[in-house]
């Protein structure tokens, strides 16, 4: 039986092995901050418990007996009611795809399980960062930026008229918890939306060749890597790669093209929303809508600035369907932007405010 938690979050492990779930355990029992509730071998086992139990976290495996963690995710999602799932598995190291796949499906975050043999204590120091990160227990720097003294309430959007009425391109920044947002968000678009899209995602460069074919599957467009000189074509996603940051140059002809840097930028991401959304709005002005998804820290704010200072539409997610709500609670806080909306609703708008 689970001890009182407390003012500690609840942690329920879904693993079918005994040994990684009692060093799971071992791992949270000498913090002050979380509990175990529960402890399953299989999915079936944690659906059963969350009938009847509250959550803060699950900590998936993906191997597992009957139904594996990925196909479990969406429903364990629903019976958790607001609990957020880090996959815990020694296949999120070996290669992106199930990294990728977890992230789309919802997870707020992964991690790889150590490898026979190697020492425990990274593996627990990096189980309680993302617990730590994921529950707020971080400098408030770190997720949002202090309300300014100028700041303002959120513009309201009509269907016509207003900042942003129509535009030319889209530019998407997101981090934690990212990837599922911008899932949902492309997911809306029908095939005669046919603006390019621009997408910088917090992830490492090897990621990006599945996290490119899984946003083709998801939007029934296409999606390339951006390389330098990449032209902006209509109806295609373009992201920024791993290891560069993607600038947007408005061509003679009135299109647009991309170009790569690495210069070091303010908020230290590598890539960093921040300079795709400021070249985008030096590149096409107030034809620019700009929308930063769930993510930690305050990367995208100064972008977003630059944007709406253009004449541009800025939009955020909104904080309740966010796993993190520091960039856009950043971007909000600054009193710039024109929606605060979920997923879905964010894909209807720029359906609404695409160019005639």
């Amino acid at each position: 039986m689970a001890e009182p938690a407390g003012d500690r979050s609840r942690v329920l492990i879904v693993d079918d092995s005994a040994v990684a779930r009692a060093v799971i355990a071992r791992c949270l029992e000498p913090t002050e901050r979380f509990v175990v509730a529960g402890s399953v071998a299989h999915a079936a086992a944690a659906l059963r418990f969350l009938q009847t139990q509250r959550v803060d976290f699950i900590l998936l495996d993906v191997q597992m007996p009957g139904v594996d963690g990925i196909t479990a995710l969406p429903d364990l999602l629903v019976a958790g009611r607001g609990a957020k799932v880090i996959v815990v598995s020694t296949t999120a190291n070996v290669g992106a795809a199930v990294t990728v796949q977890a992230l789309a499906q919802g997870a707020a975050d992964t991690l790889a399980k150590p490898a026979s043999g190697e020492s425990q204590s990274r593996f627990r120091r990096d189980l309680i960062d993302k617990l730590d990160r994921l529950d707020g227990a971080v400098p408030p720097s770190l997720l949002i930026c202090p309300l300014p003294d100028n700041r303002k309430p959120v513009r309201p959007l009509g269907k016509s008229g207003g900042v942003g009425d129509a535009f030319d391109l889209v530019a998407i920044g997101a981090s934690t918890g990212g990837i599922h947002a911008l899932s949902s968000v492309l997911r809306m678009l029908p095939v005669s939306f046919t603006l390019p899209v621009l997408v910088t995602q917090h992830l490492p460069a090897s990621f990006m060749p599945y996290f490119a074919a899984q946003l083709a599957l998801v939007a029934g467009r296409p999606c390339d890597v951006a390389t330098d000189h990449l032209r902006l074509r209509p109806g295609r996603i373009v992201i920024a790669p791993g290891d560069a940051h993607i600038r947007c140059i408005r061509l003679s002809d009135g299109s647009g093209a991309i170009r790569l840097s690495q210069d070091a930028v303010p908020s230290g991401c590598l890539p960093s929303v921040d300079p795709m959304l400021q070249s985008a709005a030096a590149a096409f002005g107030d034809r620019v809508m700009a929308i930063v998804l769930s993510g930690m820290g305050r990367d995208g704010a100064d972008g977003a600035r630059r944007v709406h200072e253009a004449g541009g539409c800025v939009v955020v997610q909104d904080r309740e369907s966010s796993v993190v709500w520091g960039m856009p609670g950043t971007v909000a806080a600054m009193g710039i932007a024109d929606a605060q909306l979920p997923p879905d609703r964010i894909g209807r708008l720029m359906i609404e405010r695409r160019r005639p």
